[in-house]
């Protein structure tokens, strides 16, 4: 996980790594009986570090893609969220996805929402938090970002006053998922992922989860 997008997997005021994602790690864990270890990484590292088996699966909120699908196996989903706009308060030109040809914008390379900003024609910046993607856009560095709708949500929170505003949202919810290196190896071991997700969603844990670091259930579609 990263540790930086809060409110997924973030340090508190104490420097605890603490969030949504880590307390679902540590859940997944226990169900398998052994000790989580979590490692801290950017983003573009991430996936690197699964592929050379430096650890086991990826807790980071991460979206399950069709290009993704072929690389890795995913676990079902356990969240959803939407990927929204976000552009400087005074930005008057960008008001939809597609008025991204041609602008910048500040996103952690490789993710789904860097492919989405190139897809509508913008040129990407990239960012190794949450953090310095809105530092990014409110000091006029990037002209946009697009992230989850929660982390956004949750930084207005935390930044009530920053110069910054959602515009545009996707229609459909991107599935929140957990990678893990595809293969017959990982299949039971996927297999008990999922047992342990159903747990969660059976027992009320994911939604009690959600709602205490999202203030809202983003776990049911």
């Amino acid at each position: 996980m990263e540790g930086t997008w809060s409110p997924w997997t973030y340090h508190n005021e104490k420097d605890e790594l603490v969030g949504f994602d880590v307390e679902v790690g540590e859940y997944i864990a226990n169900y398998l009986g052994v000790k989580a270890k979590f490692v801290e990484g950017e983003w573009d590292g991430l996936f690197a570090g699964l592929d050379a088996g430096m650890y086991d699966i990826i807790v980071n909120g991460v979206d399950k893609t069709d290009e993704r699908e072929k690389k890795y196996d995913f676990s079902d989903p356990y969240a959803y969220n939407y990927t929204v706009l976000v552009v400087r308060k005074d930005n008057k030109k960008i008001k939809t996805f597609k008025d991204l040809k041609g602008k910048t914008t500040a996103n952690s390379i490789g993710s789904t929402y860097m492919e989405l900003a190139e897809k509508y024609g913008a040129t990407v910046k990239g960012v190794d938090s949450l953090g310095e993607t809105m530092n990014m856009v409110i000091s006029k560095r990037a002209d946009a970002t697009l992230n989850a709708e929660p982390s956004v949500l949750d930084y207005l929170k935390e930044q009530p006053d920053a110069p910054i505003k959602i515009v545009a949202s996707t229609e459909k919810a991107n599935h929140v998922c957990i990678p893990i290196r595809k293969g017959k190896n990982t299949a039971s071991f996927r297999a008990k992922v999922n047992e342990a997700l159903a747990e969660m969603r059976e027992d009320g844990t994911l939604t009690k989860l959600s709602e205490k670091y999202f203030g809202s259930d983003i776990t049911n579609p």
